[in-house]
């Protein structure tokens, strides 16, 4: 059972780095949304193809999966190149169709087969160490691990070989058609991969990781990082992490595997989200308080100064004035006075007199100056 528990982890995180890597320009093209329709839409493609041969083994269904996405795509584009619609409207409106079509055909021809419902959504990573690849006798290990090694290579090989045009197209697609690319055939090209990927992942790990894991990771990458090869190697990085502790919290609360995983890849993009160094709430929410104390610090300058050498100067800069005049909470005017009596800014003379020094009273002029 040990055995079979790290054929299933190796293969969580062999899915996951597959799915993170192109997710990655997924995140940097806005089009996070496009990973849920082709996961979803691809699912039409299945059920044809399903039809057609009768085997679920076959690999017609993966042929017919890829090219139900790129029908996504194509549809989307005809219908955002319409202009009456926006991209994210044509994907709301085309997938949703496509994948209930498929949806109803389940429902109504494939009822008695393995392709139902639970399995589309949720998929069970744990029963892919039960099909194994067997080549002169010798046990190979899980055929899904192969499948999807090969796709981990693939996606490698592609993203290596057409960095350059990935990055230019994804950042500035008119740079690149002036360069000489083909944006248009560089985003098929590059929606083909990311078909090919959801639809090996999709048997074992179901949609709903499939999108989980294309976009949670990189988009915890993007929180990171602006360097595009650091964000590649930590979204893959955090995917794989994903997978594995999913794993051990489906393991330890006996609960759906993908299910968990799908949960972890969420936390791991709630802790990048709050704890970024650079982009992160937590920093946003530090940043945005000295923001806030910085300025309340240049209107008491500006205040201390405006009636600095007046005949009201005793009752105007005294500190218990400063909630009336400035409208401030005794407690907050407190805060800003003792913070920049720290700085050097003031001094404070007879209880709660304030002066300003010599730097106050400059970076007041300067202020009042622009």
């Amino acid at each position: 059972m040990n055995g079979m528990a790290l054929e299933i982890q190796l293969l969580a995180v062999v899915v996951a780095v597959a799915c993170a890597l192109p997710g990655v320009f997924l995140v940097l093209r806005r089009m996070a949304l496009l990973s849920d329709a082709i996961s979803h839409s691809i699912l039409l493609g299945i059920v044809l193809a399903f039809f057609w041969v009768r085997d679920l083994n076959s690999p017609v269904l993966i042929l017919a999966a890829a090219a139900s996405g790129l029908l996504m795509v194509a549809l989307v584009e005809i219908l955002h190149a319409t202009r009456r619609v926006k991209e994210d409207a044509a994907i709301a409106l085309v997938f949703p169709a496509l994948f209930s079509l498929a949806v109803l055909l389940i429902s109504r021809y494939a009822g008695s087969v393995h392709l139902d419902i639970d399995a589309v959504l949720l998929g069970e990573i744990a029963f892919a160490p039960f099909r194994r690849l067997e080549w002169g006798g010798r046990d190979l290990g899980p055929t899904a691990l192969w499948a999807m090694g090969a796709i981990l290579v693939v996606n490698v090989a592609f993203i290596a070989a057409f960095y350059k045009e990935l990055k230019v197209s994804t950042f500035d697609a008119g740079l690149a058609a002036a360069m000489g690319f083909s944006p248009v055939l560089i985003q098929y090209v590059f929606m083909g991969i990311v078909s090919v990927t959801a639809v090996g992942a999709f048997d074992a790990v179901g949609s709903i990781l499939v999108v989980a894991l294309m976009i949670a990771p990189p988009a915890a990458a993007r929180l990171l990082t602006d360097r595009l090869p650091l964000m590649l190697g930590l979204s893959a990085l955090l995917a794989a992490v994903s997978a594995v502790l999913g794993f051990q919290f489906a393991d330890l609360l006996d609960v759906n595997i993908a299910g968990s995983m799908a949960t972890m890849a969420g936390v791991v993009f709630l802790v990048a989200l709050l704890l970024s160094p650079g982009r992160g709430v937590i920093v946003a929410a530090v940043r945005q308080r000295r923001r806030k104390m910085r300025f309340a610090r240049l209107m008491l300058l500006i205040h201390l100064l405006n009636h600095e050498g007046g005949s009201r100067a005793d009752e105007e800069n005294r500190l218990g004035h400063l909630p009336e005049h400035l409208r401030w909470r005794a407690d907050f005017a407190k805060r800003v006075a003792d913070r920049a009596e720290r700085e050097g800014y003031l001094v404070r003379e007879r209880g709660d007199r304030l002066h300003l020094t010599p730097l106050g009273r400059e970076s007041a002029r300067h202020f009042m100056a622009r």
